[in-house]
């Protein structure tokens, strides 16, 4: 039934359900659940003047005038009457009262005996205004956004719809202008909370609305200039100047045009929101990460760092961001220091504490961009809000973590330039560093050096483990002990972990395997040579099956490795599995990063692959656990695809795998696994180079390419797209390059390199005909289909897409011989054949929509849309976009919802609604597309022509010249098109 949004259901003291009534609309009432018969226009125009008046008297003549102005009919008393009599009948008794010769009605101040009580949506809409404007008093901003946004949604179409008479009238303008207001403070705390992006499609539907409304205006500018937008901002400004003066014969009101000269100055102060925030769709509830590793019970000495540290940790608080970076050799403790110190300041970081090991000294250092999209989901943000690159991550992180108190333990960080993206960067939160390297030009750093335990520290240490009991008696073997370790923490803790749990070993014997092990390794460096004597000495202690474990498990490059793929490496069950790794965990030898996951030291990986390569017997063992590794993510990845893409024959002309994979219960479990795995995954991808797994690698690449479509991680797969191109080309495996050239091709194509793309493609093309590889011939057919309609030749195109048809259709691939069908629609589009277009991509939704509610169904309904827009029939073409919208909203796919908001803007612009198509332009530039910086021109060009109607004409002259210069950085040749558009302003 027709509710009234956010207004919640009351009882009667009585129990009986209340009543609800809503203005902010047509006048609607309702008993529960169930709605009421409020009569004819002039009835509820009775209702609505009684209910306006929040509870106080209105008298005959009073209701008369409203109903009927100076105007009314001869029997008009009698009509209020009627009216009245008629609305006592159906509302609860009591509610209705007369009274002094007029009429009443009483609302939730009737709460006592009797009391009819009831909602009515204003009063709702009121409350929840003045709680707004308490939070914002009290500098809870999110918290009075959420209430203004639940405020504003009461509105349901035009308020008092379709009530007549002249206090309706009144009314209507007066609730109009108020719901205009509460837009504009909301608006106001967007850009206030770093909103400014997702503000802009919003503000410049509202100045196409109210084009002499100059806060919406201000905002407008201010948005623009926060998205990097400086020109249009100006622009914005110039149009308000000559429609003022146009007008009404003024200038802008000063505010405006000191706004116009600050832009103009690039005034530092405007670039950075006094408060920024993620908006409430990004994180929808706060969210406290507490991914600090546990702190070891046993923790010694270090006493006056750990109050160095803390000290100035303390002094965040309301200050600035502090930063303090612990330098030392592998080993010495610097994570143990810090992960102390962080847990013993938690206490002035009541926002939470972000962990991650950036993995300095491995061959792979972590990615800040991958960094910040693991730190930002911690915070709650949704993957579809996570930008693509590294400063729109940073800056988007910046501003989550603002108006929090934070910890951020950047843990084993390689140097400065890894670092500084991933400083918070506002007072209230502060940042600890660990590395091997003195960052001396990380600016503002507070710098501690740790060195080595001292003697009686590292003696303590192993006591504190060992037992008193033990160490007292052997005293000099102790020290013997940790002279051995070299005072290194890591070392002596390992070493001490062994004898405390063998309980018949004496110190010294402990002291004489130490000491025959510093013998073997002479010629180490003397950091290096204890920490590896320790290792060995716990390596040799270990049971078997852990000493398996932890040789194989240390051969896989990812950063950190899961349960489930761990199980696939040692070939146990996942039981066995978890067993024999929180065992390692146990003795220090391997790390549990999270549930379920774990890591290495970089130091112990080393080492465990140096055993790996040393001990593992039969040598061809090492292959088989990076094989079955291998085969788990090809087998799960190719499960996420089918899941996605369902009846999809991929699946079937893939590598075989002889480990399975994981299975999933729906769609978002599996994208899921895909996003959460996708470092390790990509990372197994590129260790097959020079492999014989190169080809099951190459698949693996092929079945995880939503990895890329998403926008989620398009840099860190295109890395390694290229890498197994390399490592294809040089194995001289031709079926294996034409697929590797195949997945580079489609990210050249997501990103809009169209050139890159048709070279590649036709690199494939020849590759995979050599090979016979029907799959990737069909293919790289509709690829390069695409890219004929990109550059303009639809004829060719279409001979590309029949290739692709023929061969689909020949292999039972009917949902991508669907897809080529919607591909080939356009190339007919681009031929004029309107009516045939129409017709081929209706038969490809018609094939995908019996497979489900699908990605593909999504592009198909895209398709029909581009097709029946071309074919003029408006309306049509906005249902099937809206269609698409929903499904690629539900699969993550954020590039595709931003290109499909491009195309119904294309839409409303030529319905000549030139409103609403710049705000959907907007809201395609705040997504992004497929097609990367070109599909950004046309975005531009179209959002230029429906400011060009609105009237805005140097906003949209801003906006065409940022689009030919992107046309002109490709090559575009939309780039003439922009040109004419600009020439009558450049005559100008």
């Amino acid at each position: 039934m027709d509710g009234v949004p956010g207004v919640p259901e009351q009882r009667s003291p009585e129990g009986s359900a209340a009543l609800r009534f809503s203005v902010l609309g047509p006048v609607r009432a309702w008993r529960g659940a169930e709605a009421l018969p409020t009569g004819s226009p002039q009835q509820r125009a009775l209702l609505a003047a009684l209910l306006l008046r929040e509870g106080r008297t209105a008298t005959a003549g009073e209701l008369i005038d409203a109903l009927w102005g100076d105007e009314p009919p001869s029997q008009a008393l009698a009509a209020v009457r009627t009216y009245a009599s008629r609305l006592r009948k159906i509302l609860s008794p009591g509610v209705l009262v007369s009274e002094s010769g007029g009429y009443a009605i009483r609302l939730s101040d009737a709460s006592g005996p009797g009391g009819a009580g009831g909602t009515l949506d204003l009063a709702v809409a009121q409350e929840l205004a003045a709680d707004a404007e308490k939070a914002k008093a009290a500098g809870d901003l999110c918290h009075a956004r959420a209430l203004l946004n639940k405020a504003l949604n009461l509105w349901d179409g035009e308020v008092l719809a379709s009530v007549p008479g002249p206090y309706a009238e009144t009314q209507r303008a007066r609730l109009d202008e108020w719901r205009l207001q509460l837009t504009e403070t909301r608006l106001d705390m967007d850009l206030e909370q770093g909103c400014h992006a997702e503000a802009v499609s919003e503000l410049t539907a509202l100045t196409a609305a109210h084009p002499l409304r100059e806060r919406l205006r201000e905002l407008l500018m201010l948005a623009l200039y926060r998205s990097g937008r400086q020109a249009e901002a100006l622009a914005v400004y110039a149009d308000t100047r000559r429609l003022l003066a146009d007008e009404l014969g003024v200038d802008p009101r000063p505010g405006l045009q000191e706004l116009q000269q600050r832009i103009l100055q690039a005034d530092p102060g405007l670039a950075e929101p006094s408060a920024p925030l993620v908006p409430p769709e990004v994180a929808a509830t706060p969210v406290r990460p507490a991914q600090l590793p546990a702190t070891v019970p046993d923790f010694t000495g270090r006493a006056s760092f750990v109050s160095e540290l803390s000290e100035v940790l303390a002094t965040s608080e309301g200050r600035v961001m502090a930063v303090s970076a612990l330098a030392g050799i592998g080993g010495v403790g610097k994570t143990t220091l810090a992960v102390h110190v962080a847990h013993r300041s938690r206490g002035v970081f009541p926002d939470g504490q972000l962990y991650v090991d950036l993995q300095g000294a491995g061959a792979r250092a972590a990615e800040p961009e991958a960094v910040l999209g693991a730190f930002l989901r911690a915070l709650g943000t949704a993957d579809s809000a996570i930008p693509d690159t590294l400063e729109e991550r940073a800056a988007l992180y910046r501003s989550v973590l603002d108006g929090r108190r934070v910890l951020v333990l950047l843990d084993n960080a390689r140097d400065a330039a890894q670092v500084r993206p991933l400083l918070p960067g506002t007072e209230g939160c502060a940042a600890l560093v660990t590395s091997r390297v003195r960052m001396v030009d990380l600016a503002g750093a507070h710098l501690v050096d740790l060195d080595v335990m001292s003697p009686e520290e590292a003696l303590q240490l192993f006591t504190k483990i060992v037992g008193e009991e033990r160490v007292a008696s052997e005293r000099q073997s102790a020290l013997d002990v940790v002279a051995a370790c070299g005072f290194l923490p890591l070392a002596i803790r390992i070493a001490a972990s062994r004898l405390a749990a063998r309980r018949t070993w004496t110190v010294s014997v402990l002291a004489a395997k130490l000491a025959d092990e510093r013998r073997r390794l002479d010629e180490l460096q003397a950091g290096d040579l204890a920490v590896k004597a320790t290792f060995e000495l716990g390596y040799g202690q270990l049971e078997a099956a852990q000493a398996r474990a932890f040789r194989l498990l240390g051969l896989a490059d990812g950063s950190d490795i899961s349960l489930a793929a761990a199980a696939a490496v040692l070939d146990l069950s996942v039981e066995e599995t978890e067993d024999v790794l929180e065992s390692l965990v146990d003795t220090s030898l391997l790390e549990s990063a999270a549930p379920g996951r774990y890591r290495y030291h970089d130091l112990v990986r080393l080492y465990a692959r140096a055993c790996a390569e040393r001990d593992e017997q039969p040598p061809g063992e090492r292959a088989a656990a990076l094989s079955r590794l291998l085969d788990f993510y090809l087998a799960t990845a190719a499960g996420v695809y089918a899941i996605e893409r369902p009846g999809d024959r991929l699946v079937d002309h893939l590598e075989t795998t002889q480990y399975p994979g994981l299975r999933f219960a729906d769609g978002s479990a599996a994208l899921d696994w895909l996003y959460t795995e996708a470092a390790p995954l990509l990372a197994c991808v590129r260790q097959a180079a020079g492999t014989d797994r190169l080809r099951r690698a190459v698949d693996l690449l092929w079945a995880a390419k939503d990895l890329t479509e998403s926008g989620a991680n398009s840099h860190q797969y295109e890395t390694t797209a290229r890498a197994m191109c390399d490592a294809t080309r040089v194995s001289g495996d031709g079926r294996a390059e034409g697929r590797a050239r195949t997945v580079l091709t489609d990210v050249l194509l997501v990103s809009g390199r169209i050139e890159q793309a048709e070279e590649e493609a036709q690199l494939a093309m020849g590759l995979a005909g050599s090979a016979q590889d029907a799959t990737a011939i069909s293919w790289v057919a509709n690829n390069r289909g695409l890219i004929c309609l990109h550059q303009g030749r639809p004829a060719d195109g279409k001979g590309f897409f029949d290739q692709a048809i023929e061969l689909l259709r020949a292999a039972g691939n009917r949902p991508f011989e669907a897809t080529s069908l919607c591909n080939l629609s356009r190339a007919h589009l681009g031929m004029g054949n309107v009516t045939k277009a129409v017709e081929i991509a209706q038969r490809g939704v018609a094939i995908h929509a019996e497979f489900g509610r699908t990605v593909r169904l999504a592009n198909s309904h895209y398709a029909v849309g581009i097709a029946l827009h071309m074919a003029g029939r408006h309306p049509e073409a906005l249902g099937h976009f809206s269609e698409a919208l929903g499904i690629l909203g539900d699969h993550r796919q954020r590039l595709w919802e931003g290109t499909t908001h491009f195309r119904i803007a294309e839409v409303h612009l030529a319905a000549r609604r030139p409103a609403q198509a710049a705000q959907h332009a907007e809201q395609a530039l705040a997504l992004r597309c497929i097609g990367g910086d070109r599909m950004r021109g046309n975005v531009l060009t179209l959002l230029g022509r429906a400011l060009s109607v609105l009237g805005q004409v140097d906003r949209a002259t801003a906006c065409w010249r940022e689009a030919l210069n992107l046309y002109e950085q490709s090559n575009a040749v939309e780039a003439e098109e922009v040109r004419a558009l600009l020439s009558p302003a450049t005559a100008a």
